[in-house]
């Protein structure tokens, strides 16, 4: 899919891009653009990667016509730029709905412009039901998307959706990590929390398949395994070898929920499993060839997809952070 393609990425210097990057450039693209606001982290991957395919573009999704230009002779967006800290986005909803919906909306016309191929836009759990401010916009981005395959014939467009990523910048294991190392004391907003996790190089391999798959308007969702914050924090805490570390609860931040979910009630009436890795989310909008494509995969048969359910053990955990490469 990719072998001789033009590929930009939006946000492409963080996490997700660094690790998208990385398994791109051995499938021999003619050329990755990177996209993103910070010339100091292009500067640095610059230097990291060094091979002559990787082209840097200094700009910001909010600029519709850096975008268009970005965009020009491209087969395939990658769009990851956001602000995606729950807390940054409760406090500056303004500067998140100028970033998170208008700056999708400016990606879907730069790409219908400029006859993209297909766009693949990357969500969140926090977009089913959302409980906050960041939840919200993604939700909306998420629905520009799933339209916007209404708008061109040329271009499809597709949602990929899943949970927190081990190790991405300001990921939970960092944070736990550093304060193990500097406090001896781990912050916990509620012993009952449980999120969703994958390690970053799976999270990536799912994009992949989903991005080959899709046909467009389609949500897929990363089936990914649960756990307990505090059983992550303990395991942290037991590999490091101290026996002086507290958990001490400060209680939830504006926005967060206890558990998340995946995939909501209304969405479960028009969900397929698909393949054993994927819930596919299929939308009440009539888009060409996109129910025959699914008509014969089995509904879901559950209401919906929380991360309270099949909880992993300690076992568990610990060997996903080995595998993340955070434990040796």
């Amino acid at each position: 899919m990719f072998t001789n393609q033009r590929i930009l990425v939006t946000g492409g210097t963080g996490s997700w891009g660094h690790e998208l990057i990385t398994q791109l450039l051995p499938l021999n693209p003619k050329q990755v653009i990177v996209y993103s606001r910070s010339e100091a982290t292009q500067v640095a991957m610059d230097r990291e990667f060094e091979d002559p395919r990787l082209t840097f573009r200094i700009g910001d999704i909010r600029d519709k016509e850096a975008l268009t230009a970005a965009c020009q002779d491209v087969d395939y967006v990658f769009h990851l730029a956001a602000l995606k800290h729950v807390p940054v986005c409760e406090e500056h909803p303004y500067e998140a709905l100028k970033t998170n919906v208008v700056g999708t909306q400016h990606v879907i016309e730069a790409a219908i412009e400029n006859q993209v191929k297909k766009v693949i836009y990357i969500s969140t759990d926090k977009a089913a039901n959302p409980s906050n401010f960041y939840g919200m916009t993604k939700a909306i981005g998420e629905k520009l998307i799933v339209y916007a395959n209404l708008l061109s014939k040329h271009t499809k467009f597709v949602c990929v959706r899943g949970g927190n990523v081990l190790g991405t910048n300001g990921s939970v294991v960092h944070v736990f990590k550093n304060q193990i190392r500097q406090k001896g004391q781990i912050s916990i907003t509620d012993h009952n929390m449980t999120r969703f996790f994958l390690t970053l190089k799976d999270a990536i391999s799912l994009l992949f398949k989903a991005s080959i798959e899709s046909v467009g308007g389609e949500i897929f969702v990363m089936m990914m395994p649960t756990c307990r914050i505090v059983d992550l924090a303990e395991v942290l805490i037991d590999a490091s070898g101290r026996s002086d570390v507290t958990l001490v609860e400060t209680g939830i931040r504006p926005g967060e929920k206890i558990h998340e979910i995946l995939m909501s009630d209304f969405e479960s009436l028009t969900t397929v499993v698909y393949d054993d890795e994927y819930l596919v989310i299929l939308p009440t909008l009539e888009i060409p060839d996109l129910k025959e494509r699914y008509q014969g995969l089995s509904k879901v048969s559950f209401n919906s997809f929380s991360s309270e359910h099949q909880l992993m053990t300690k076992a568990e955990i610990r060997e996903i952070l080995q595998r993340g490469g955070f434990l040796p």
